[in-house]
């Protein structure tokens, strides 16, 4: 029986025009900096304000309701609840899985900002990281994601706890850099962050599979899970290729 092809979602074609942008950002940022061309405290403002722009804006829509955005981040929207029974209670993640995910991002940021502190990394090399997480970003959203896999535990990006998350994260190592440049995307995405934990803890309901209606497979129009499995399944009928030595060994 043929399997037929899944159509691509507007809000997964825009999930790949982002990988695009934040991609081609990254890369002609890297391009200026190894070049020495890419000051943002003191000259060449112009790629710096693009990228500034670029990233404000992006956050600001992400305290609207938005038919362009993922159900993983408008879940906290009112609108976008939709209660499956007057009896049924909200069952959240654990918060000692985001506890974990805390702390193993601050750490790992935190070697990040000894690097800096002694001199090995400079302004130019954070903000590449943060740039270079951008794309990260993505790639969880559309590939693979890490925190999913070993830490939270989630189904998907829509029942994610931590999607809302995703540009303080990008923009941590910006804290390292005291300019109004860098604390205005990290203050905007710290009040990103702050709204959606406000909200979650007003109204867990809206986050919970359990009582939102919104967030059952059913509803869901990006359909991601069904990229990844694809993904997945290439990659396990493939792999012998990709990996021959260790086929051999299990084999043995």
């Amino acid at each position: 029986m043929n399997q037929r092809k899944k159509k691509l979602s507007k809000i997964s074609a825009l999930h790949y025009l982002k990988l695009v942008l934040r991609s081609t950002i990254f890369a002609v940022s890297l391009v200026f900096y190894i070049l020495g061309k890419f000051d943002i405290l003191t000259k060449n403002w112009i790629l710096p304000m693009i990228v500034w722009f670029f990233f404000i804006i992006g956050m600001s829509l992400r305290f609207f309701p938005s038919k362009f955005e993922s159900m993983g981040c408008q879940k906290q929207f009112a609108r976008n609840y939709e209660p499956i029974s007057e009896e049924s209670t909200p069952t959240n993640q654990s918060w000692k899985r985001t506890v974990l995910v805390t702390v193993v991002w601050l750490a790992l940021n935190s070697v990040v900002g000894a690097l800096y502190f002694t001199g090995i990394f400079d302004q130019g090399i954070l903000i590449l990281i943060a740039l270079a997480y951008s794309v990260c970003d993505i790639i969880c959203i559309l590939f693979f994601c890490p925190f999913q896999t070993w830490f939270m535990k989630n189904r998907c990006c829509t029942t994610c706890r931590i999607y809302n998350w995703d540009f303080a994260m990008m923009f941590t190592p910006l804290v390292f850099i005291p300019h109004w440049y860098t604390y205005s995307l990290l203050g905007c995405a710290l009040a990103l962050l702050l709204r959606w934990e406000i909200t979650y803890r007003i109204h867990p309901e809206r986050f919970s599979t359990a009582t939102n209606r919104c967030l059952d497979c059913s509803n869901c129009e990006e359909k991601l899970c069904s990229h990844k499995k694809q993904l997945q399944g290439f990659l396990k009928k493939y792999k012998t290729r990709f990996f021959p030595s260790r086929e051999i060994n299990r084999k043995k």
